[in-house]
């Protein structure tokens, strides 16, 4: 049995830091040479070894197997100083009993609720719009998803002058986090311009979530949104009431987070992408103007958008929002024929299996019809914009939903073209985001 050690280490790697260099400068392209190297390669963050699966199947032990290869790593170890022990980064003992406790918020009996706010929030976007406007295109999709956050979470609890705020706030946290991953103490406390940013950032996140729970706990009443939904969750395998304020607190704190970031860096890649394939866009205008005739996309207009909606999934793989995580090895394990060591930290990256060629063809392509029914399709462990197994993302047809109802509507009354030199770049962080994105709107209706 070969041992960890015996793995190939990626090239470039440099005394003290590591590959902190080829990850901070060009990560995507860092990630695509290791397949090259092997089904599992090492590289090192600073002193820390972390191996990352490059294999597909492997991939899907990994996931599957989430008791051994638990939420954990230099990744998570950073998240959760943001977002706590809910149900996004808790450690397996707790998982299964939140995630009861989580699930009926998402049930699919409350997302005709859910889209009736996201159309609302996307309307009032796209009517704000003036013909020949040039837009900020993460911004706008920034306030928008924040705005659908706050309504589905909160029932639009959250005074409207907040919204921007919180937006703001998530932002900074999000993108400060991964440089922070490559800081060792006590260089992450240290009083410079990012850290106090990153923390006051924090600070305010937190207030706010804690504030709005309080005022909820107060009032007593159910209002059909999630923070209801969670505060009255309980679960009949356990003989605890549900959950405890901070486990409710640190999971809204995740969908805030990952709500807001991920769905804005979704749909900004998708106006993008659109706007670079004209035959795409043509076809999708003809879909929108042929549903919807100028009006919002409702939940009811979803299965005659099923171009809309493989645009989505499209713009997932070829740029998905969560591009790298991290996992902690709990016990011996073996993987790949290799032994892990517990206490081994081990990466995968949905971009690096979007983008092997032996499992997506032409996968630099922006192709949204290799999702069409009538053709092939990749085989499933290829595909992991939300992971797989139970830490599978309890909120994917959530975000699914909001992202093609978002994408029709804009679609149904607006051309976005890029403004020359603002064509934006992606930008990793936590999450795969395009910025320095500019487009003029263009009006499709009179």
């Amino acid at each position: 049995m070969k041992v960890v050690s015996s793995l190939p280490t990626a090239p470039r790697a440099l005394p003290l830091i590591g590959h902190v260099i080829p990850l901070l400068r060009d990560p995507l392209a860092f990630l695509n040479s290791l397949p090259a190297l092997g089904e599992l390669v090492r590289i090192r963050l600073g002193p820390l070894s972390v191996v990352v699966i490059c294999d597909p199947e492997l991939t899907r032990q990994a996931l599957l197997d989430d008791r051994v290869f638990d939420k954990g790593g230099p990744l998570y170890d950073r998240l959760r100083e943001v977002i706590g022990d809910g149900v996004v980064s808790c450690r397996h003992q707790e998982h299964r009993r939140l995630r009861r406790l989580s699930q009926p918020a998402f049930h699919p009996s409350r997302l005709p609720d859910y889209a009736r706010a996201m159309t609302a929030c996307v309307q009032e976007t796209t009517e704000a719009w003036r013909d020949g406007q040039f837009l900020d295109v993460p911004a706008e999709m920034m306030a928008t998803s924040a705005r659908i956050i706050t309504a589905t979470l909160f029932s639009d609890a959250l005074p409207a002058a907040a919204h921007g705020r919180l937006a703001a706030d998530v932002t900074t946290v999000v993108k400060s986090l991964y440089q922070r991953m490559f800081l060792i103490p006590p260089l992450d406390r240290l009083p410079t311009p990012g850290n106090r940013a990153h923390l006051a950032a924090r600070a305010r996140l937190h207030g706010t979530v804690e504030n709005l729970i309080a005022r909820r706990r107060a009032d007593g009443a159910d209002y059909g949104d999630l923070l209801s939904a969670l505060m009255a969750a309980h679960d009949p395998e356990d003989d605890r009431p549900g959950m405890t304020g901070a486990e409710i607190s640190d999971t809204i704190v995740s969908f805030v987070l990952a709500g807001i970031e991920s769905t804005a860096a979704t749909l900004s890649s998708a106006l993008d992408l659109v706007a670079r394939h004209p035959e795409v866009e043509r076809r999708l205008h003809a879909e929108v103007d042929s549903v919807l005739d100028g009006a919002p996309a409702t939940y009811a207009d979803l299965p005659r958008l099923p171009l809309s909606e493989r645009v989505i999934t499209e713009t997932l793989r070829l740029r998905p929002p969560g591009w790298f995580f991290t996992r902690v090895v709990t016990t011996d394990t073996r993987l790949g024929g290799h032994l892990l060591p517990a206490g081994t930290s081990v990466a995968y990256s949905p971009y690096l299996i979007h983008h092997r060629p032996d499992l997506h063809a032409d996968p630099e392509a922006f192709a949204p019809d290799r999702w069409d029914p009538a053709h092939p399709r990749p085989q499933r462990h290829a595909f992991l914009p939300f992971a797989t197994g139970a830490r599978k993302c309890v909120g994917d047809s959530f975000s699914m939903v909001e992202a093609t109802l978002a994408l029709a509507t804009i679609a149904a009354r607006w051309r976005l073209e890029h403004v020359p030199g603002r064509r934006g770049r992606l930008a990793p962080s936590v999450t795969l985001e395009v910025r320095d994105l500019r487009m003029s709107a263009h009006s499709r209706r009179p």
